[in-house]
């Protein structure tokens, strides 16, 4: 009769490359002209203007000036109308 394996040989997963998911945790970044900075680590960042979670993988729209991360397009428009500003071409 066959024995089982034993547990140590076994593989630990189907692909040891994985990432573990991590908590979500909210991020302080500095935000820069084209770039930014984490100031304190964590997985995403608030819209200024809507209050949703942005995942930092997905960041793209911020303002260097304002400090202030923002989830789309069309909420930068958003905020440059509530602030009375007109967009710069």
């Amino acid at each position: 009769m066959a024995r089982a394996p034993s547990p140590r040989y076994l593989p630990r997963s189907m692909n040891q490359h994985e990432r573990i998911p991590r908590p979500a945790v909210e991020a302080e970044l500095r935000y820069l002209d084209g770039d930014f900075r984490v100031l304190k680590p964590g997985t995403y960042v608030r819209c200024a203007v809507t209050g949703v979670q942005i995942p930092l993988d997905e960041l793209r729209y911020w303002s260097a000036e304002r400090q202030e991360a923002y989830a789309s397009p069309d909420v930068v428009l958003q905020r440059i109308s509530d602030l009375g500003l007109t967009p710069k071409a």
